[in-house]
C-alpha cells in the first residue's frame, strides 16, 4: 500500500520558510524540515515503511510568499540535479564544482 505524505511550505514569524511533513496514514506529530536536504532525508525515511511507494501532496500556507515557494522549488531542482550527477558519477556537479565522490 502506498503512503501519502503531505508537504506544506510554511513561514516562520521571522520570514524563513520551512516544510512541514505529515504522514496521512498515521496519527503522528508533524515533522519540520528547515532545508531540502533534511526534507529529502525525512521523505526517504518515511517512505521505507511503504517500500518507497509514497505520494507527496504539496501545498503552502496562506502567509507563504511566491518568492519563498520559488526558492523551495529552485532548491529542490538543484538537489535533484546534484543527486543525478552523483548517480551518473559525473566529474562535475551541475553548478560546475568538482564531484569529489566521482570515480576517476
Amino acid at each position: 500500500m502506498a503512503g501519502m505524505i503531505e508537504s506544506t511550505i510554511k513561514t516562520s514569524p521571522l520570514g524563513r520558510w520551512y516544510i512541514e511533513l505529515v504522514d496521512t496514514m498515521k496519527d503522528e506529530e508533524p515533522i519540520f524540515c528547515l532545508d531540502v536536504y533534511e526534507y529529502a532525508d525525512k521523505i526517504e525515511e518515511m517512505g521505507k515503511e511503504y517500500d518507497g511507494a509514497v505520494e507527496v501532496l504539496w501545498s503552502s500556507d496562506d502567509g507563504v510568499t511566491p518568492e519563498q515557494i520559488n526558492e523551495v522549488r529552485m532548491q529542490m531542482n538543484a538537489y535533484e540535479a546534484e543527486q543525478e550527477a552523483k548517480k551518473e558519477n559525473a566529474e562535475h556537479m551541475p553548478d560546475g564544482t568538482p564531484n569529489f565522490g566521482a570515480q576517476q
